[in-house]
């Protein structure tokens, strides 16, 4: 008898991607510690959302783990004066790590950042299991919190977090957060509150050191866009239109928004980066009824009967969720104006990543990277108090 795939009782697939083998630990001639920045450490870093939003608001990683070897090329590509660490968080111990920082430097780390995977609570896979050996990657983490103790820690998951096993792993990580000496806030927010132009929803977790002289409890700043949410067309519609499977490296119109000036390094984020060309705007290769199939479907509706969230994208909407698709996704969305599907820098620019943030690993691997990632102007927003916080803290 045939196995039903989508049966949640059937083990997952495991990607080949994964690096099961020894550490390996990426950069390490190159590191460099710049002593205007805070150190942080990036746990289930991926392509490196955490990284870069926290960056912006003033921090450094100074070492990234991950076991997606595609996602820790990209890490460590654009973070070339950082530690990368591809492996299994589950061998690795922090008192390594922390001998290995202490050897270049690093006397403090005052942020523990961790997107852990969410695959097991989000409602958008199929095979949803309570019992998901994913759901417990955490307790990693705060393996890392109790030997590091940093000023504050970020947790990141998907807002089913919240549903899944009644609630027990939202409970949970608050009594651990609360058990290593760290008062803790909790909040669902929108990306697109934040100026994210999509609409993607994620639970956080701050919590911040008791009795270290910061503040006693963080508190959430309020999105400035609730009521003007960025659109697809303010996050794509500069960038140049292409035929099936064409790839352009240069850009041919000025930004036409406060966004699209921000994402080309242009804008109020001093740290942003300008590109030296445009990279990973390709079209995918597209077989002809495929072409068919995107031209054929109005805007912001479906393109599958049978995959409802596979939809072509409304130019003047926020996009939906975007997601990895598993480990061997094909495309989700559908350009709103050409009958393709996006090319990674698209979906890079609806994730708040910039322009000069190269990604690595072929179209598939750089969509599971873009899908898994945590937005980095959300985190921005995030991490700027913490940072101004901290270095109140140094000034005293």
């Amino acid at each position: 008898m045939a196995l039903n795939i989508w049966d949640s009782s059937v083990p997952v697939e495991k990607s080949s991607y994964l690096h099961n083998e020894e550490v390996v630990y990426l950069n390490t001639e190159n590191f460099k510690l710049f002593p205007q920045k805070l150190p942080m450490l990036d746990l289930f870093c991926g392509a490196g959302g955490f990284a870069v939003g926290c960056e912006w608001a003033g921090f450094q990683s100074v070492l990234g783990i991950d076991y997606l070897e595609p996602a820790m090329k990209t890490w460590s590509y654009n973070h070339p004066n950082a530690i990368g660490c591809l492996g299994d968080i589950r061998k690795i111990k922090p008192e390594n790590i922390k001998k290995i920082l202490k050897a270049k430097g690093v006397n403090h780390v005052h942020l523990i950042t961790g997107g852990v995977p969410c695959q097991g609570f989000s409602r958008a896979n199929r095979k949803h299991n309570d019992n998901d050996e994913r759901n417990f990657l955490f307790l990693e983490y705060m393996k890392f919190v109790k030997v590091f103790s940093p000023d504050y820690i970020i947790l990141e998951n998907v807002s089913g977090m919240r549903s899944t096993a009644g609630g027990q792993f939202e409970h949970s990580i608050q009594n651990y957060m609360e058990s290593l000496g760290y008062t803790t806030s909790v909040r669902l927010l929108n990306a697109a509150d934040y100026g994210v132009p999509q609409m993607r929803n994620r639970l956080l977790f701050v919590g911040v050191k008791k009795d270290a002289g910061l503040v006693k409890q963080y508190i959430f700043p309020k999105g400035k866009f609730l009521k003007n949410r960025r659109t697809v067309a303010d996050a794509i519609s500069d960038l140049p239109a292409l035929q099936n499977n064409e790839e352009i490296h240069t850009y041919f119109t000025n930004p036409k928004n406060a966004y699209q000036k921000l994402m080309r390094g242009m804008g109020p984020i001093k740290a942003i980066k300008k590109p030296s060309e445009l990279f990973n705007h390709c079209a995918p290769n597209h077989p002809q009824a495929t072409i068919n199939k995107i031209a054929q479907t109005k805007p912001g509706f479906p393109m599958y009967p049978k995959f409802k969230q596979r939809i072509r994208l409304k130019d003047q909407a926020p996009s939906p969720t975007q997601l990895a698709g598993g480990i061997r996704p094909q495309f989700q969305f559908g350009h709103p104006t050409q009958a393709r599907g996006l090319t990674i820098r698209e979906r890079a620019r609806l994730q708040s990543f910039p322009d000069s943030y190269r990604f690595y690993g072929g179209i598939v691997q750089e969509r599971v990277q873009t899908g898994n990632a945590v937005p980095p102007l959300l985190i921005y927003n995030i991490a700027v108090p913490i940072a101004t916080d901290i270095k109140r803290k140094e000034r005293r």
